[in-house]
């Protein structure tokens, strides 16, 4: 007797009340899938882009902001900080090395960042091809950027004013592609690096009059278009200048308790740590995460009272179907065996499509947001958390079944024989 084909039969049977337990189940373990999925990949790639960042720099106004635009180019930065100002902090003795940037500009969404050579040095980036920028209006691009523009060694295009798309275009100077970044899986990998000089360049282009002076400006950005750039520290001018943050290494562990505070409270600027921030944040998404997780179990426990009254109710039915079974030489445990199949069945079946349908969730989430932190998450990698889901979906068919399986067990082959 095969009590696998027997069962399959009995569950389609009744293809409605089978298919809606199982998609009830999957509805709620999909859920399920999405957080471990987004949980998993998120705290590892902001822990990764804010690895060797101790502290970001920059105007006064909220600590997450400044993180969020700083170091995850994901939010708009908090101002400007004059230069003057950030080359007196980096004479501190408590700071090791710090990284200017200047942000302002995208191309198509994709954000273009003026900084030296430090930057991508700060994430062991690797060129795919060409070299790093060396003079004003060369870029490199992130392998996601190359990817999705299409642009290669020697290419050129328009920036637009603004970390937005839909602003207007930079039309006096073209950028230069100079160089492609392989792919680390960062936030490199959705950037456009440049000089900090190419973004100071780029908005000195506003400040132009549209007559007699125009062609003085032109030349103005022909001299510069000559010149080196910063690749190391801070780029050198006589004008006074400002930069939108600062990114700083500590020296020592002291420095973790005295130059937040010097900065927050002796300078117009403000100081945040990206690891103290993050935290802030987890905690705050652990709220949300937590409620999801609960309705989640809501839904597993419907799916799982629905799944035990299906097949008790399948079991009056069947009573006279079960003892026929007995009378041609099914056991006992054979009986409960079967009633039991047919609950881990259901189950499993509603694990494995809740597993795909939190994949495939996650796909649809990631489209609408390709640029976006989420836009970096895979979302058909999976995890060995997952096998807990199927675990955890068969315990619950396992529960479901029980007093079925009982009633089963027990069914009377005279009793049920003499009644028919």
């Amino acid at each position: 007797m095969n009590l696998f084909k027997l069962s399959w039969k009995y569950l389609t049977f009744r293809p409605l009340s089978t298919g809606l337990n199982v998609f009830l189940l999957a509805l709620g373990l999909a859920i399920i899938t999405v957080l471990l999925l987004i949980q998993d990949q998120f705290e590892k790639k902001m822990n990764q882009d804010a690895a060797g960042i101790d502290l970001v720099v920059g105007a006064k106004g909220s600590p997450l902001q400044l993180i969020l635009a700083g170091v995850y180019h994901i939010d708009f930065p908090t101002g400007n900080i004059p230069m003057d100002e950030a080359q007196k902090l980096s004479r501190n003795r408590l700071v090791k090395n710090i990284i200017p940037m200047a942000l302002g500009d995208n191309y198509q969404g994709f954000r273009i960042v003026g900084a030296n050579h430090d930057y991508p040095g700060l994430y062991e980036a690797k060129l795919n091809s060409g070299a790093l920028w060396v003079k004003p209006f060369e870029v490199v691009l992130g392998a996601e950027v190359a990817d999705k523009s299409g642009y290669q060694v020697g290419d050129e295009f328009l920036g637009s004013h603004g970390i937005s798309v839909g602003s207007h275009e930079h039309d006096a100077n073209k950028f230069k592609v100079v160089g492609v970044l392989e792919r680390k899986g960062n936030v490199l990998d959705r950037l456009i690096l440049t000089s900090v000089e190419s973004i100071w360049y780029t908005h000195d282009e506003g400040e132009a009059e549209p007559t007699d002076s125009t062609s003085n400006h032109e030349e103005h950005h022909m001299v510069n278009l000559q010149d080196s750039v910063a690749v190391k520290g801070f780029p050198k001018t006589a004008e006074s200048r400002e930069l939108t943050t600062l990114l700083i290494q500590y020296r020592n562990p002291m420095a973790a308790i005295q130059l937040p505070r010097l900065i927050n409270s002796g300078t117009s600027m403000q100081a945040a740590s990206p690891s103290f921030e993050m935290s802030r944040l987890f905690e705050l998404l652990g709220v949300g995460i937590t409620l999801l997780q609960g309705l989640a179990v809501v839904i597993i426990g419907i799916s799982g009272l629905g799944i035990f009254i299906a097949l008790y109710n399948s079991l009056k039915e069947r009573k006279y179907d079960l003892a026929i079974l007995r009378a041609i030489g099914a056991s006992r445990g054979q009986l409960l065996l079967l009633i039991f199949l047919e609950g881990i069945m259901l189950t499993f079946m509603g694990a494995v499509l809740g597993i795909l349908l939190g994949h495939t969730f996650l796909s649809v989430i990631i489209s609408q947001n390709e640029q976006g932190v989420v836009g970096s998450l895979q979302p058909w990698i999976f995890l060995k958390q997952e096998l807990w889901i199927v675990v955890y979906a068969l315990a619950v068919g396992v529960l479901a079944s029980i007093i079925p399986a009982v009633a089963a067990y027990q069914t009377s082959i005279a009793k049920q024989l003499t009644k028919a």
